[in-house]
């Protein structure tokens, strides 16, 4: 026991899924973040929760092995990662380990085969973030950053080592360009998003700019060769302070000989690498032919559905996202692709006259939520293979429960780790038809 009052000494018994170390005292479950398996720590209990109890990590008196020093001087502080403390290999291991554990928990099952992770670039992976802006009297300025750790409030932060380069420089600067204008207290978010050949900031603004913050906005976009855009209200109000010089955002799959167009605010998979190597997989465990019908559910702007459009006969991609779809079509045009069509269609709902037709093959990626309604109808679209992109093992565990039922098998599984050092889990699975 420590000497110091309302301090214990525990053992780490176990991670969360969301990376919190788990301590048992007295046959209760404690959280702590910060701390790892095998673990012994000192801590300080804090008031207990209806459902659980969290704990402060005072010090670690016995470190694990996989234990490191983060390189990140806001880790603990900022939400944006879970694990950087934990050695890169040992990260990969415990995301494989939800994976598992999550499937045979909710679903009873195993897959016939686990598949190798697909690992990419450890740092300055992110294309897309979004980041809050916030001034703070205390501190008489504006700050730009990832939300803190378990609070609402911005990190003080001056850079970010998972945002691309040269972007990860930008907060610390764009929190001075906030300052400078009559939005200090009026600009609550700002959004990256970076292609290959453009670079673009969305600044979230609830009063109009004055003609001397839009000539700050173009001074900054020139200086960091970024263009700007402004969103006054809800998704559909992004616009380019300057349209006729803002450069496309776009990004290319070249073993497919496809290239992807996309707004600054659309969906993209964050990690360019990770997700190359995932389409890669994806088509592979798939075995696409000639002749083959593929329907691609949740197709956003057509990352699966171009690639599989030029090894199959015809592609049908599905989105709820209106934006997206058209952004789909359009990326079909422009590759040349006359075998890629797309719909706009509420997934959620069953009854689509697509449900009714033949597939040979079909994808999903859906939303964390998971694509239940769609599941439910495998049986009648008969493909014989089924592959699922999953950014949530719970839903995924689900869903499989549901294909296992609709006359399916897991084939494979495994993780695409999209997000290092946070404790998001991408997986993959292929189901083939019984």
């Amino acid at each position: 026991m420590s000497s110091s009052p309302g301090h214990v000494e525990a053992e780490i018994i176990d991670l969360t899924h969301d990376g919190l170390g788990v301590a048992d005292l007295d046959g209760r479950r404690i959280f702590v973040a910060g701390a790892l398996v095998g673990e012994r720590v000192r801590i300080a209990p804090r008031r207990r929760k209806r459902r659980y109890q969290e704990a402060e990590l005072v010090e670690v008196l016995r470190p694990a092995e996989t234990r490191v020093d983060p390189p990140c001087q806001y880790f603990g502080r900022c939400g944006g990662c879970a694990v950087q403390h934990l050695a890169y290999p040992a990260q990969v291991e415990f995301k494989e380990a939800v994976v598992r554990e999550t499937l045979a928990r909710i679903a009873d099952l195993e897959p016939a085969e686990w598949l190798a992770p697909i690992t990419g670039p450890e740092w300055h992976y992110r294309r897309r973030a979004r980041l809050g802006a916030r001034f703070v009297a205390g501190k008489d300025r504006v700050l730009v950053g990832f939300k803190e750790r378990a609070t609402r409030f911005v990190t003080d932060m001056s850079s970010c080592r998972v945002i691309v380069k040269p972007l990860d420089a930008l907060p610390e600067p764009l929190a001075k360009l906030i300052d400078q204008t009559t939005l200090t207290k009026r600009l609550p978010q700002a959004e990256f998003a970076v292609g290959e050949a453009a670079r673009a900031v969305v600044l979230r603004v609830l009063d109009e700019p004055s003609a001397e913050d839009l000539s700050l906005f173009r001074t900054f976009g020139q200086q960091h060769d970024i263009d700007i855009y402004l969103q006054r209200g809800g998704p559909g109000t992004v616009q380019a302070l300057d349209p006729d010089t803002a450069k496309t955002l776009a990004y290319s799959l070249p073993e497919f000989d496809v290239t992807l167009e996309f707004a600054p605010t659309d969906f993209v998979q964050v990690n360019a690498q990770v997700n190359e190597a995932m389409v890669r997989r994806t088509t592979e465990l798939l075995d696409v032919a000639p002749t083959d019908r593929v329907l691609d559910l949740y197709c956003g702007l057509g990352n699966f559905s171009l690639p599989l459009a030029r090894q199959a006969a015809t592609v049908l991609g599905v989105e709820g996202e209106g934006g997206l779809v058209a952004r789909a079509a359009h990326n079909a045009r422009r590759n040349g692709l006359k075998n890629a069509h797309f719909v706009t269609a509420d997934l959620s709902e069953p009854d689509w006259s697509f449900m009714r037709e033949s597939w040979d093959l079909v994808i999903l990626d859906p939303p964390r939520s998971g694509a239940h309604a769609a599941v439910t109808q495998m049986k009648r679209m008969g493909p014989r293979r089924v592959a699922y992109v999953s950014c949530h093992p719970a839903t995924l565990a689900r869903d499989a429960k549901e294909l296992i039922d609709q006359g399916y098998r897991l084939r494979a599984a495994g993780i695409a780790d999209m997000f290092p050092h946070t404790h998001h889990v991408e997986a993959m699975a292929l189901f083939e038809r019984r």
